[in-house]
Formats: C-alpha cells, structure tokens, sequence
C-alpha cells in the first residue's frame, strides 16, 4: 500500500514504514509523507532477551531498529522508519499484552499510578541507520474499576493486543487517563518532530 504525493517530498520514492500499525500510519498521513507500509518480521522477544538489560529506551531502541533495518536491507537507497514502544512502570517494563487476560493484569497494575512510554524511532537507508531517537510521554491512569475494565477490553477486541499498555490514546484509551503530559506523537508511537528534522537535514524533505 502506498499513501499520497506530497509537495514537500523531494525524491520520488515514498518512504517505506516498516509495521502494520494504524496509529503510525495515522501519523504520517497527517504530517503529509508518501509512504508505503510493509511490516517487518522480527523476533521482538528474542531481540529483547539477546540485550540482557531491563533498560526500557535500550530496549525500544533495538527494536526499532531491527525493523528499520529488516526491511532496509530489502531496499537499496529506500528511506525506512522503524520505530518500536515499550512502556515502564515502577521498575516494570511491559509491551504488548498476548492475551485479554494479560491486558486486564496490566490495567489493573497501571490503574491510579503513572506509567512512562518510550518510543524509538530509527531511519534507515541502504542498510544502515541514519538517525534515530527515543521519545517519552508520562500519563497517569485513572483508577479503573473491574467493570470498566471489563467493558473496555470487550469494546476493544484484539486492538488491546497491539499497543504498549493495551490501549490506543487516539481512540477508546482516551477513557483511560487523568493525565497526559508529552506530545500526542509520541504517545501514538511515532515522534513525528525529530523524524521530519532528520528527513530535512537529509535533504530529502523541503525546508
């Protein structure tokens, strides 16, 4: 799938996003970026368990830019975003829950506290990265009742499955929250900023 022209996209391959994600698609769409998404197949788990840290930033870090560059390897001289989101918590450090039963654990351990997302983005071309960064965003959960979380979990489906923290903040995870502070794009998984500074100074995106 491949998204739009755009009249501040200098070269004329569109980026390449590598993952499925609707939010992150959602993201470059609304900052005016041709893309095509083709999701990446990579072991996060074993990514994960290769680092031997409990380091959320290292961690989001890697993955990112193992996807980039998964992809990237594919596609000489392509533009690739990789990005990656785990999040922490009291020495806790989570992604996405497996099942509806993990998600619930997780939303009553995140209920009244504040947890903190990072989210990792890497731009890779020719097979090596070019740039990359780790974003953060503190929201503090509400406290959530178990009917609510009941509720919450059946409305969302598998879309709990699919995010850090089993919620997506551009939609019903809205509900979750008594606080937010950090820009929306990095909560949706995609630090949108430091990406579009990196594509310029690349000389590929109109100053």
């Amino acid at each position: 799938m491949t998204v739009g022209a755009s009249p501040f996209w200098l070269i004329q391959e569109p980026l390449i996003l590598a993952s499925a994600s609707a939010g992150r698609q959602l993201v470059l769409r609304q900052a005016g970026l041709p893309f095509e998404a083709r999701p990446a197949d990579v072991d996060e788990r074993a990514i994960e368990a290769s680092l031997g840290v409990a380091d959320a930033d290292i961690i989001a870090g890697a993955l990112a830019r193992a996807k980039a560059l998964a992809i990237s390897r594919h596609f000489d001289d392509r533009w690739v975003i990789g990005a990656d989101q785990v999040a922490s918590c009291e020495q806790r450090i989570f992604g996405k829950p497996p099942t509806r039963e993990k998600a619930a654990e997780l939303l009553r351990f995140l209920s009244g506290r504040r947890h903190r997302l990072h989210s990792a983005v890497a731009l890779a071309r020719s097979g090596a990265v070019a740039f990359e960064t780790v974003a953060h965003a503190d929201l503090e959960m509400r406290i959530l009742s178990e009917a609510f979380i009941d509720a919450y979990l059946d409305a969302m489906g598998d879309e709990a499955m699919t995010s850090a923290g089993a919620y997506q903040v551009e939609g019903l995870g809205a509900q979750l929250f008594s606080h937010v502070a950090g820009d929306h794009w990095t909560i949706m998984g995609l630090p949108i900023l430091p990406i579009l500074a990196a594509l310029r100074s690349a000389g590929v995106l109109l100053s």
